[in-house]
């Protein structure tokens, strides 16, 4: 593979991973009952990858690179708005709203929130051209129709016996004030992550360990350390289970592989200003294709959805293609703490 483009694999590795992420989460929060539970599991999975191992390999090994005070700050920083951004997905299933259609919403904002951090961290702003806002517009209008158009649910004869007795919620029950603050939550954060990460990692000599230890030490204490000293103070009905832990830790794991494949992917000559675009623009249809086959939906899709993420993808491609060009990247810092 041509050098140019070696850091393609670790953008594959992040998009099947990411593109898992919400399906595995949303498990976790349905059978635990709330959000914060799952949340924790996250958190727990990012503390064993993102934590016990790069602590463990940088003192067995090391690696080149060194400690620095803007790239510890910058890469927590990156860590912060990455859990922030899983809290946001995770709230927004806890209003009812399902994967197949918050995930691509997710992952068609984002880019566009990416691309404006990038362009703005590298002062970038006035190159702007006309078919890169039609871009984002396409983003932004995809994502709507992905939202207006995800396929209806398949009636569960189960569920249909309970309701001599037992209310169902139905659609109409949506928060769609409260779905569309944790979207956009999870839009703003995951859209300045990459850009946040890639400063961090060049401020700290091109490491890729210590960064990554950086994001799952921020990972820990808004993911596991808060709410395990809010849940006591919550009338929560939900409950811990194993089962529930399980799906929970697979979505941290697999959320915590796709920020190494990040790290990585940056490390071998991707930026964040296309790296990003690519992993959201394909996320999308990595977590359409997991959760038609989960829940056996490839029979009820509708054109008008197909044509809705195929305008999202095309959107974030735009956007990729028509961004404006960053400046030479500078060398890897040396400055040492």
């Amino acid at each position: 593979m041509s050098k140019a483009f070696a850091f393609l694999p670790f953008v594959f590795l992040t998009i099947i991973c990411w593109g898992n992420y919400g399906v595995l989460m949303h498990q976790g929060k349905v059978l635990m009952g709330d959000a914060l539970r799952p949340f924790v599991g996250v958190g727990f999975a990012y503390f064993a990858i993102a934590v016990l191992v790069p602590t463990a390999l940088l003192a067995l090994k090391g690696e080149k690179g060194n400690w620095s005070r803007s790239g510890v700050i910058l890469s927590l920083l990156a860590g912060a708005v990455g859990a922030l951004g899983a809290l946001g997905v995770i709230l927004a299933f806890s209003f009812k709203a399902k994967p197949i259609y918050v995930m691509p919403l997710v992952f068609g904002g984002a880019p566009v929130i990416n691309t404006l951090v990038t362009m703005a961290m590298s002062q970038n702003l006035e190159k702007i051209k006309p078919i890169f806002l039609i871009g984002i517009l396409m983003a932004a209008l995809g994502g709507a129709g992905v939202l207006i158009f995800k396929p209806a649910e398949s009636a569960n004869p189960a569920k249909m016996a309970e309701t001599t007795t037992v209310a169902v919620p139905v659609e109409s029950d949506l928060n769609i004030p409260m779905i569309a603050f944790s979207v956009a939550l999870a839009v703003l954060s995951w859209g300045a992550y990459g850009p946040v990460l890639h400063k961090g990692q060049m401020k700290m000599g091109g490491s890729r360990l210590r960064p990554f230890l950086c994001v799952g030490i921020a990972y820990f204490f808004i993911a596991v350390a808060i709410p395990l000293l809010v849940l006591p103070l919550l009338a929560s009905s939900g409950q811990w289970n194993s089962a529930g832990m399980a799906w929970s830790l697979a979505g941290g794991a697999a959320g915590a592989i796709g920020a190494l494949g990040i790290i990585y992917a940056f490390n071998f000559g991707g930026k964040p200003i296309f790296v990003m675009p690519l992993i959201f623009g394909m996320a999308p249809v990595m977590n359409t294709f997991t959760t038609l086959t989960e829940n056996s939906s490839w029979g009820r899709i509708e054109p008008t959805f197909i044509g809705a993420l195929l305008v999202t993808i095309a959107g974030a491609v735009t956007v990729l293609i028509f961004a404006p060009k960053s400046a030479p990247a500078p060398k890897p810092s040396t400055e040492v703490q």
